[in-house]
Formats: C-alpha cells, sequence, structure tokens
C-alpha cells in the first residue's frame, strides 16, 4: 500500500511539494516507483534488519538513511518490526512491513491539521515523538505487571515454577523494551549532528533524548526489580523445599528407635523378658513391646525439642 502526503491542492507536481511517502509492505512496481520519483534507492527490508551502526545509520551528499525498530505488543512477548526511512530534498519515505499505531495516529493528526508538518523532517520527528510516547505506555506497562507479580510475592500466592517462568519473560521483554529504546537514543544523537537536519528541530530532539533518558532509568530500574523478584522466588522455592526435606529428615529420625525395637523383638531367637509360659504372656509381650516404642518416641520429640529441630 502506498500513502502520499503532499503540500499542494491534490497534485503532486515536484519532490519539494511531497512532505512523505508511507510505503507498507509495497509490491516492487510501487517501491521501484516512488525510487524513481525521489531519485534515490530505499533500502529494503534485510537491509533494515542490519545491526551494524553504519547500516542503522548513513548520509550521502543529499539524503539521509535511517533504520530502526518498533515494537509491537504479544500477548505474552513483544514482536520487532523494522522500519526504514529515507529524507531526500526534504521529503521523507518510510518503509515498513506491517501497520503501526506510531504512522497511523500520525496519519490521522496530519489529515486534521496539516500545517503542523510542514516538511519531512517535521513528520520524522512527529513519528520518533509517537513512538518515544508508546515506549513510555510499555514501560508503565511493564511496571505495573512487575507490581503485581510483588503483591503475588508477598501474599505468597502460587509461588512456583510457573511464577518463575514468567518473571523470566518479563525480564526478557524489558530487555527488549530496553533494546528498542537505546536503538532511538542512537538515531536521534545521529540526527543531531547532522548538518541536514534542520536548527528548528533541535530542541525538539533535544526533549526526545531527554525522555529517552528517562525511560532507560526505568527500564533499569525495572530489570533489577525483577532480578530481585526472581532473587526472591528463587529463595522462597528452596525454603518450601528444605521444609519438606526437615519434616521427611525428622520423620526418619523419629521412626528409627521404634524400628530398631521392632526389629530387635522380631528376631528369630530368645529373648529376655518375653520368654514365659505364662496364659496372658502374648498380651504382654505386645504391651511391652509398644512401649518400648512409645519410649522411644517420646526421648526423640523430647530431644528435638530442646535442640529446636521441632
Amino acid at each position: 500500500m502506498l500513502s502520499i502526503f503532499y503540500k499542494e491542492n491534490g497534485k503532486i507536481l515536484k519532490l519539494e511539494d511531497t512532505v512523505w511517502i508511507d510505503l507498507v509492505n509495497p509490491t516492487g512496481a510501487e517501491k521501484r516507483a516512488v525510487e524513481a520519483f525521489m531519485g534515490t534507492e530505499i533500502q529494503s527490508r534485510a537491509q533494515a534488519e542490519e545491526i551494524e551502526s553504519s547500516s542503522r545509520y548513513f548520509e550521502t551528499d543529499d539524503a539521509i538513511f535511517a533504520n530502526t525498530n518498533f515494537l509491537t505488543p504479544g500477548p505474552e512477548e513483544y514482536g520487532e518490526q523494522a522500519v526504514s526511512f529515507t529524507i531526500m530534498d526534504d521529503t521523507l519515505a518510510t518503509l515498513r512491513e506491517v501497520p503501526l499505531r506510531s504512522f497511523t495516529e500520525l496519519q490521522r493528526r496530519m489529515q486534521v491539521n496539516p500545517k503542523q508538518y510542514p516538511s519531512g523532517f517535521s513528520v520524522f520527528a512527529s513519528i520518533l515523538d509517537q513512538r518515544v510516547d508508546l515506549d513510555a505506555d510499555m514501560i508503565e506497562l511493564l511496571s505495573k505487571e512487575i507490581s503485581q507479580y510483588a503483591r503475588q510475592i508477598n501474599d505468597q500466592e502460587d509461588i512456583d515454577q510457573e511464577l518463575l517462568i514468567d518473571i523470566s519473560q518479563m525480564q526478557e521483554n524489558t530487555m527488549v523494551v530496553r533494546e528498542n529504546v537505546v536503538d532511538k537514543q542512537r538515531l536521534i544523537s545521529n540526527l543531531m549532528r547532522s548538518t541536514k537536519v534542520p536548527r528548528s528541530l533541535e530542541n525538539r530532539l533535544n526533549v526526545l533524548l531527554q525522555d529517552i533518558s528517562s525511560l532507560l532509568s526505568h527500564t533499569n530500574f525495572c530489570f533489577e526489580r525483577l532480578e530481585y523478584l526472581q532473587d526472591t522466588v528463587v529463595g522462597l522455592i528452596n525454603l518450601e523445599q528444605n521444609k519438606i526435606m526437615k519434616i521427611l529428615a525428622v520423620v526418619s529420625v523419629f521412626l528409627m528407635p521404634p524400628t530398631l525395637i521392632a526389629g530387635f523383638y522380631g528376631m528369630n531367637v530368645r529373648l529376655p523378658i518375653l520368654q514365659t509360659d505364662e496364659p496372658n504372656a502374648n498380651f504382654w509381650n505386645w504391651v511391652i513391646i509398644l512401649g518400648l516404642m512409645a519410649l522411644s518416641c517420646l526421648l526423640v520429640l523430647v530431644l528435638f525439642r530442646r535442640k529446636k529441630l521441632l
């Protein structure tokens, strides 16, 4: 799809009359037509996804080429969509594969009040401004989700392996958001050093850099908080496992003396005390053995109490 925003009354006469050309998953013919109109090459998706600094931003004598990623929220993790920007003679061309909220909202604003966007550079700055605002909303949402996990841990509700996996996924999302914000910071810094960018946008770009710095501080805090929660969950799980092992050990030690007595008097040999010819000998034999078992359990219980093991 191809969308064009221009200055004059419904007709595109020259390149300088065009403000913004937005390409969304274009066909080869559309892309070639825009390249011919602008007189420069528009980078492909593969070029836009390269991670080298020299590929993310570079300039020629008459054009600026910039690539960055825009986050798209998913049910569990965030996806990244590569977007390519080309500025030629104050005309902006953007190339992306999917619809993005930042672009959609800006296009609506341009249709309502086009005079606020007189050039491709102003549109470019507005897109970045929209993107930074959305990144801030994502970080705010991450912070709320982290607070929910913290309350769940404080209330000791459903602290298990699944909670640990959820926290790990939240850490991954936080790192993705931070990486995306750092990419915007690098892009804006390059724009501020460029001699092609109008000086009228300098204050606006400075404000964006300040906003990005605050977002980076928030993401660092979120990541540190997630690490703390992860350590807390691991500690609580270990404590719970230690309690289980302690109970098993206590039960084993508690039953050792009765087991020893039962094994001793279960031997097929003549034993003291129990060898008698009285009629009720079997009954008293059981009483004596059970009494010894109970006494041994009581002694173990008293010993554990004194040692504060129970």
